[in-house]
């Protein structure tokens, strides 16, 4: 039963991790297909986060409330793949705004939400969530490498068309996860998580080490294209790197339990300095695809060590730190710096990813302090 459930929740995140490996690299050019600026594009990527950041801890409060998660992800992950067509057929700037922040209202709650009902589950049930949860980190990389062939093939907007297909199956495979028993509903409402003072660390950590990859997201493809790499070379770099995080998900747990939370954010945040230091310094290819590895650390490590911190919180709590986290500690930094980034790139290119290394040696002594709070929650 527990991998029969753990399989039901791995298929989700291939299907919903699908849409995020042809978006992310290539929803830039589409915007830029449209003749759009760097600056407007930016616009349009930050005002998405923004809308995000409200949406999604209000659907997870509802979620904890209610007690039904699964119902909200298959909703949402359906009108996604409705919403997400908007982006082949917007006529300008101002359509394509709407068409953003309707898609982000709606795709707000699919991977909290996801994250909320899969860590559940593992608890009931004792399967390995990072098992779970590699299936997605390999259909990103499965996905990236499609739509960089198909974009050389049939142009950047396949990717719209691409992604509402995904979106489908997640909703689809969101109807197979079982209900699993309900926990008492939520109290507290969203001050509750706040009264974990790991909690309290975590977000500053999520938002300096995740949001460090803003610039990445949002203008590496443009960066890329610049320097002379084709679509299909950029695709394999965007899921190469991944290759080495799906091992980290399926075999990791011994490294996850000896580090801890805080010893993956601060591993994180070490890579994050090297990674983005070395992207900044160069676009030769054999240095690419070295530092693109390390994205295995900077992302992955940093999302195991969160989804151990908020895995501890009480189960009626779970859908609101989720969406939180996701929100505050996520998208709010990634909303700001991506808005940023668009001047950043525009002045000063590639070399912008100085910046961004910066934010992750920040977030190093931060780690010390989450150290701190989880030891004083354990004594």
């Amino acid at each position: 039963m527990p991998l029969a459930v753990q399989s039901r929740f791995a298929l989700v995140y291939a299907a919903q991790f699908a849409t995020v490996g042809v978006l992310v690299p290539f929803i830039p050019a589409v915007l830029a297909g449209h003749g759009l600026t760097p600056g407007e594009i930016a616009t349009i990527l930050a005002l998405g986060s923004a809308v995000r950041l409200l949406a999604a801890p209000a659907v997870g409060r509802g979620a904890d409330g209610w007690g039904d998660a699964r119902s909200i992800l298959v909703l949402a992950s359906g009108l996604a793949a409705c919403t997400i067509t908007g982006f082949a057929w917007a006529p300008g700037f101002g359509a394509l705004v709407a068409v953003a922040m309707l898609h982000a209202l709606v795709s707000a709650p699919v991977v909290p939400l996801s994250d909320a009902l899969c860590l559940g589950g593992a608890r009931q049930l004792g399967f390995d969530y990072g098992r779970a949860r590699s299936a997605g980190s390999a259909s990103y990389i499965a996905a990236a490498v499609l739509a960089g062939f198909a974009v050389q093939w049939a142009g950047a907007p396949v990717v719209v068309w691409l992604a509402s297909l995904f979106f489908l199956l997640t909703a689809l495979a969101a109807r197979g996860v079982p209900r699993l028993e309900a926990p008492a509903a939520g109290r507290g409402g969203f001050r509750a998580p706040f009264r974990d003072p790991a909690f309290r660390w975590l977000l500053p950590l999520s938002a300096l080490i995740q949001g460090s990859h803003a610039l990445y997201y949002g203008f590496a493809t443009l960066h890329w294209q610049a320097a002379g790499l084709s679509s299909g070379v950029i695709g394999l770099l965007w899921g190469e790197g991944v290759v080495v995080e799906v091992a980290l998900f399926l075999w990791g747990r011994p490294l996850v339990e000896r580090l801890g939370p805080a010893g993956l954010a601060g591993l994180a945040a070490l890579a994050g300095v090297v990674r983005w230091s070395v992207t900044a310094m160069t676009s030769w290819l054999p240095a690419l695809v070295v530092v693109q590895l390390l994205h295995a650390l900077t992302f992955g490590a940093m999302h195991l060590g969160a989804m151990r911190v908020l895995g501890s919180l009480p189960p009626g709590q779970a859908a609101t730190a989720q969406t939180l986290h996701s929100s505050l500690g996520v998208g709010l930094a990634m909303g700001l710096l991506t808005y940023g980034c668009g001047p950043l790139y525009a002045r000063f290119g590639g070399e912008g990813f100085w910046a961004m290394a910066a934010l992750c040696a920040i977030a190093l002594p931060i780690a010390g302090n989450l150290r701190r709070a989880l030891r004083r929650r354990r004594g």
